[in-house]
Order: structure tokens, then sequence, then C-alpha cells
């Protein structure tokens, strides 16, 4: 596999999204640790956590990161080393890392048309305790271990009401196509589960996987 890991605070990162500093996130991460299961065999997504967003970092959040725009905070846990999709939102999306994961990154600008090559991902790793914006042309998934085996946690943050359900439109484009929810378009790779359950296939060559890197 040619996929080189590189660090969030590596230059080219910054297509991607930027590392969120002056902020303190320790009382978040810790009551994600305290609070919500890290599973070793699969990943489990909560759009919006009420013991996260009962914490005063929620209005930090709000007012400082979304300019006062409602948001949700949940959370992404589990153990995983594999691509399976990519997604994008029309806004940014902040995640604060409670382990070391990697993410696995795209641009929406390559994905316009009918397939795009995953041999266009970048990996970067987000070390615990960091909190990065992915901005919303960057197309993303679920984060992946930062070491083979070990399960993570993750904060996300997003617009309120995002990955609920999606809304009954009428297809007008190909990217009224790729809407899987509420504020979420997603391509899937033909050996996704997300693919069997309706995604668009749009992801073409390997399904890429890890687990040999970490």
């Amino acid at each position: 596999m040619s996929l080189v890991i590189k660090s969030v605070n590596d230059k080219e990162f910054a297509q991607y999204g930027r590392v969120v500093e002056g902020i303190e996130f320790s009382r978040l991460l810790d009551k994600l640790k305290n609070t919500t299961p890290a599973p070793a065999d699969e990943v489990i997504y909560v759009p919006g956590d009420s013991n996260l967003e009962s914490m005063p970092e929620a209005e930090l959040l709000s007012n400082n990161i979304y300019g006062g725009m409602p948001i949700q905070i949940g959370y992404c846990n589990g153990t995983n080393t594999k691509l399976n999709c990519l997604e994008y939102h029309r806004d940014s999306e902040i995640d604060i890392a409670a382990d070391d994961v990697v993410l696995l990154l795209g641009r929406q600008q390559d994905a316009m048309g009918d397939s795009y090559d995953t041999g266009l991902v970048e990996a970067f790793l987000c070390p615990a305790g960091t909190a990065v914006e992915l901005y919303t042309t960057t197309l993303h998934y679920a984060p992946c271990s930062g070491k083979l085996g070990d399960s993570f946690r993750v904060i996300i943050v997003l617009p309120k009401g995002t990955n609920s359900e999606k809304p009954d439109i009428e297809i007008k484009n190909d990217e009224d196509k790729r809407l899987f929810a509420r504020n979420k378009w997603l391509i899937a790779h033909p050996e996704s589960s997300e693919a069997d359950n309706g995604a668009v296939v749009c992801l073409k060559g390997e399904n890429i996987d890890i687990a040999e890197l970490i």
C-alpha cells in the first residue's frame, strides 16, 4: 500500500481542515470517556448525546466555532481500519479525539462525477486530545484506530439535525441521489454495508484498510 499516514499538524492537512486551538476540551473528553462505550468489534455513531450537550463547552462550541448556530454534540466510537464510504455536509464538522485516531480524507471537488478514485484518499493521525475542523468540502467518514486493535472515542460536533432522518425530496440530479440522511451526502464502496442499504456506489479502487500501517 502506497498510503502514508501524515499528521493533522502537517501542512498537507491544511486543504482539508485545521487544528482548533485555544479551547480546552479536557472536561468534555472526560465525560465522553466516562459515559460512552467503545466497542472492540464495530463502530457506533450517536448524533447527539445529552450528557455531552449539557456540558459548558456546548455553548462555547456553538458560539465560537459555529457563530451562534444551534449544534449537536455526539460521538463516533469503536474499532475500525477500513474506508468503506465517504461523506460530506453543507458545513464544517468538528472532531475531538479522546484517543489517537487516523482520519481518511479526500476532496469533494474530486468526487463530482460518477466515480471517485480511492487512491486520492490521504490519511492523517489526529492525536488524543486534539480537536480538528473538517471543512465542508472535505470527504470523510468513520475514524480509524490509531493502533491496531485499539478502540477509540471521538466527539463529533455538527449543526443540529445532521444525520437524522433524510428529508423526502424529489430527485433532481445525481447529487440528490447521494443524500443519505439529513445534511449527509454519502458515496460508498461496493464492499460496504452501506452499499447494500441503498447508498450510491461511487468509490472505485481499493477499499482502503490501514491495518498494516498501524
